[in-house]
């Protein structure tokens, strides 16, 4: 098994410790990344609640909204586009063409690359689902006001 060193500078953990001890303000519940995690859980079940199709998942919905958008698109570009890594993008694409919501084709340019679009049952899908996308921001956002609403988004752009 390889170790893994902290990164210079960093306490060890009996340093850590003491440091937190010492300090006493740290709380899990105030951190960043454990708020962030708590409130993509609320979303994420959120979505699964209301958007209509209980097979489909953020990423792919996300995924079928950008070729609803755009058309036609590489697979790498559209992954981009989604914030997703490559192997997140091959996943969701397999698991949208076994559903046969969007159709592939090679590149007649670049036979490396993979062309997508929707078929369809994929249009079909992705016009009724995205009348339902409005109602997960809004019930996600639904304790906020709506200055509370526009002032957390506006951050949450700023730190993607």
């Amino acid at each position: 098994m390889t170790e893994v060193k902290a990164p210079r500078g960093t306490p060890n953990a009996a340093e850590a410790g003491a440091t937190a001890a010492g300090a006493g303000t740290y709380k899990l519940e105030e951190q960043v990344g454990h708020l962030i995690r708590r409130v993509h859980q609320r979303a994420s079940a959120i979505f699964q609640s209301v958007i209509g199709d209980e097979q489909i998942t953020p990423t792919q919905y996300a995924a079928l909204v950008k070729l609803y958008d755009l058309g036609e698109l590489s697979q790498n570009h559209l992954g981009r586009l989604t914030a997703m890594d490559p192997a997140t993008t091959q996943g969701v694409i397999r698991r949208l063409q076994d559903r046969a919501l969007i159709a592939a084709r090679n590149d007649e340019t670049d036979r490396r690359r993979t062309l997508l679009s929707l078929s369809p049952a994929g249009v079909e899908l992705i016009v009724r689902l995205m009348r339902n996308g409005p109602v997960v921001t809004d019930t996600t956002l639904e304790p906020l006001t709506m200055a509370e609403r526009d002032t957390f988004l506006a951050l949450l752009k700023r730190l993607c």
